[in-house]
């Protein structure tokens, strides 16, 4: 494979950026530096770490970055439900990411 772009999971977090980056923009203005950033920093991480992992030369070292995008994933997801909780976004929302 000679980009880590040509990758499946990049492509799919790639998709969950984008979504987050558009609908984020409708989150409170009192969450702007609070929910807003950490959603929007952990769903860039997940690509992010997949394509520095993509970069590296031995095999255990992407294994690392993988296991590190898929913390980020998770960590995203928990953003997710505390947007629900605080009834910013909906559960249709919150289920169209799990």
């Amino acid at each position: 494979m000679a980009s880590f772009t040509d990758l499946e999971t990049w492509k799919q977090a790639r998709k969950i950026r984008n979504i987050i980056s558009g609908f984020v923009k409708s989150f409170p203005v009192e969450e702007r530096y609070r929910l807003t950033d950490q959603i929007v920093r952990s769903s860039r991480s997940i690509g992010n770490n997949l394509a520095e992992g993509h970069g590296r030369f031995h095999y255990q070292d992407n294994i690392r970055f993988c296991i590190m995008a898929r913390g980020s994933l998770t960590e995203t997801l928990d953003h997710l439900i505390i947007a629900l909780d605080e009834e910013i976004i909906t559960n249709e929302t919150l289920q169209a990411f799990q």
